[in-house]
This record gives C-alpha cells, structure tokens and sequence, in this order.
C-alpha cells in the first residue's frame, strides 16, 4: 500500500509540473477505521470507514493553492493539478511561501525505533463491541452509578506519503487502539456525570475495559450530591487529566502563527521567564509508540527534540517554514498538515517537568481550595492572556476533599497564572502530552 502510495504522490507531482507549477508538494493518507459504541448492554452504533485522500499543493512564484480529492484516477489527478495552478495564479502573493532547499531535508530516518503502528491483526467489530460491553458492565457495576452514557471502543490504522519537487519523498503508518465509558450517577436534576478513556498504539497495551469502565462509575459515583463552592480567592488544583490544557494555552500563545499575526499575550516574551525557575517543557517527536511522534513534518524537514521552555524561560517558537521566514528565524520542523490545506506549525510530544510531591500533597499544603477535574467551556483573550472558565471538581478542606462542586467559574490571566504553578509527580508517561497535576495559587473562584 506504500508503494501506491508513493506512486500517486509522484503521479501529482508531474501533473502540477505539467499543468505549469513551479514547485509542488503532494500528499497521500489511506487508512480504515472501525468504532463500536453500546448503551444498555446493546449495540447501538457501528462504524466502519476506509479509502484514500489526496491533496496536492501548488507554488506559482510566490502564489500558492491548495486541492483535494479522494478519487484516485488519472483523469482526477490531471484535473487536480490544472485547476490548483489556475487558483495559485490568483492568489495574493506571499514571500514566505517555499518548499525547504533539498540540504534542509530528511534523510534516513529510523521508522522501526519510532515504533509508531501495530502490525497484528486488526481487532474485528465484534471484538470491539465485546470491549465496549464489558466496560459497560464495569461502570453500572459501581454503588451509586445509575446508567451508562455510553460505552466505546475502537481502532483505526492510517498510512501517510509525502512527496516534494524539491527531492523528498517518505511515509509512515500509525495505529490506534481506544476504549472510553461517560457514567452518570443520580437521577433527575441531581444526576452528575463523569468518565475514563484509555488509547494505546499498540493493543497489547490497552487496560482491560473493566479498568475503564470501574474508573468512569467510580469517578461518576464521587460526583454525587455535587453544590457550587464560595466565591473568593483560593490555590486551585488542576487535576493530571485536564492541567495539559492549561500548558496547552502557553504552546498555543508560542505557535509562529499567533506570533505573526500580532495575537499573541506571548509575544513579546522570547528569551523571557514565563514558567517558575526549574520547570521546563520538552518537546520530542521521537517517543516509540507514541501518537504525536513522527519521523518527519509536513514539509520534509528531519524533526528534532527541542527545549520549548527551559528553566522558566521561553526558549523559542513553534515553527513551520512559512512563519519561520516571516520572523526571520529558522523553521523548528513542526510543520503539520492534512490534504486540503497548506502547512501550519504544531507541537508533537511534549513533558512539562514533575515535581517531587503526589497530588494529595499538594491537597494537604493548601488547606482550603478547590480540586478541578472537569472544565466547561471557555472565554480566553488570545491577545491579553485573560482567563474565565466553567468548572466542576472537589473542595478541600484541612487538606482533604470535602464534596463535589459544580457550577463555578475560574478567573485570572495566564501569564500571572502559569508563574505560579507548582507542578505534581502524577505525570501518565504514555500520553503525547505529559503534564502532572498543577497547583495554582491565587486564583478567583465565582460559586455561590
């Protein structure tokens, strides 16, 4: 399959060169996804997709387009290319727009250490559903647990090819395996809900779906007889599976394309302490069997491990080559892409350092405060830096948690926000984003 893969992308290749491009990159995806969803100890949905997705990208001078198709025949291709050029001829000039010069390209990478797709047999749907089922059951199982939102399972397998004018050609699979359950306790107004996922590259690395579904009811369970907390300032806890979104604003706030566009609460901050002393966020795109790993980025550039923050300071940005030009630097290699648009810088792995205390010590030092375990929508000034958001969690009193709270909102502004974060050593090492528990000092809590 890599092999026609390979052929259609070179296919595209000479069909943009032939319809006038002056350079062009193109792009191949097939994959096949099967997910099983059960409610009530019955199947209720199943999905099955499969097929190819090309796209191609065009450069006319400094102009470029952009096309896709999921037909794969001649005629398409040909059709494919004339049309992107006629669009590029259109199009605003842009000098950052530019295939990488063949020294900047990857060569040699090492697919095997990556480790990055499963190669045993695919799981077949009633397998699946069997998952799905037992999850199920694990979840209704646990005292206080009234129904079963929902219980799934999946898997999916992808294969990507990327070709250049410019002399770069490579490609890569990738596999997934998942399991979740959404549990709710209570009945009528009362009823509180929760859940756990788990997903693995590899199967054999899945937890059983019991363990899932036991974690979804016993967290639903603990949500029972939820009440808003009091309003005031309080040190707020972000628990392990939601403090990567907290991280999240600052990569989002670093990204090249925020910077050039003068959006950014970071953007006058290269070089300048954004997280405490001692704290670093790492970037590695090489984990083995991990899904942000990749042995290359969308625009053929090798990719590297990089300091994103080091000691508290903000080392640099995230760059594809069009934002790289455009701020005069060099490009990270964390370009990214799908068929149908051009390149835009994104992070791959990343681990925040872990402290040295759990995050019950953590409870224990603050005394008074709340546990956060799920966030409800959002109000983010990219530009400011300005946090509000919707949360539900625990409060904690003498160090211990109380009762479940809902119905309140967080307040406070990122940049004075993340100085003050102390992070936990609960980090889950198989994740792509690796982010510890998060204590946060100081901020406003509207409850009650």
């Amino acid at each position: 399959m890599t092999d026609r893969l390979a052929s259609l992308t070179e296919a595209l290749l000479s069909a943009a060169t032939a319809a006038g491009a002056d350079a062009a990159d193109a792009i191949a995806v097939d994959g096949s996804a099967t997910a099983v969803d059960v409610r009530g100890g019955r199947l209720e949905q199943a999905e099955r997709s499969e097929g190819i997705e090309i796209g191609l990208r065009v450069l006319v001078g400094k102009r470029q387009a952009c096309v896709s198709a999921s037909d794969t025949s001649g005629r398409t291709l040909t059709e494919m290319a004339e049309r992107a050029v006629a669009m590029a001829r259109e199009a605003l000039e842009d000098d950052s727009i530019g295939l990488a010069e063949a020294a900047e390209l990857a060569r040699g990478w090492d697919l095997a250490a990556l480790d990055l797709c499963d190669h045993t047999e695919e799981p077949a749907a009633a397998a699946l559903e069997d998952d799905a089922r037992r999850a199920e059951a694990s979840a209704l199982a646990v005292e206080g647990v009234s129904q079963c939102q929902s219980a799934s399972a999946s898997y999916s397998r992808r294969r990507i090819h990327l070709a250049t004018t410019n002399g770069f050609a490579g490609g890569y699979a990738r596999s997934s395996r998942s399991v979740s359950a959404v549990a709710i306790s209570g009945e009528g107004l009362k009823m509180e809900r929760d859940w756990a996922a788990e997903s693995r590259t590899y199967q054999s690395d899945l937890p059983a779906p019991e363990e899932v579904g036991a974690l979804a009811g016993a967290r639903a369970a603990e949500r029972a007889g939820a009440r808003k907390p009091k309003t005031g300032a309080y040190p707020v806890i972000f628990d392990e599976r939601i403090a990567s979104g907290l991280i999240g604003h600052l990569l989002a706030a670093a990204n090249g394309s925020a910077i050039v566009r003068g959006g950014s609460w970071l953007r006058d901050a290269m070089g300048e302490q954004v997280l405490p002393k001692g704290l670093s966020i790492f970037e590695n795109p090489h984990r083995p069997r991990i899904s942000g790993s990749r042995p290359f980025d969308a625009e053929g550039l090798p990719t590297t491990a990089r300091d994103i923050v080091r000691d508290g300071m903000l080392m640099g940005w995230t760059l594809d080559l069009g934002t790289a030009r455009r701020l005069g630097l060099r490009s990270t290699a964390n370009a990214t892409r799908g068929t149908s648009s051009p390149p835009a810088p994104s992070v791959s792995n990343i681990a925040l350092t872990q402290g040295d205390k759990s995050r019950e010590q953590l409870m224990e030092e603050i005394g008074t405060g709340l546990l956060v375990t799920s966030m409800i929508g959002a109000s983010i000034n990219p530009t400011t830096g300005d946090y509000s958001r919707g949360a539900s969690g625990f409060w904690i009193e003498k160090g211990e948690i109380a009762f479940p709270v809902n119905e309140c909102t967080l307040a406070g502004n990122l940049r004075d926000m993340l100085m003050r974060i102390t992070p936990a050593n609960d980090a889950r090492a198989h994740l792509s984003h690796v982010v510890p528990s998060l204590l946060v000092e100081g901020l406003t809590l509207a409850g009650e």
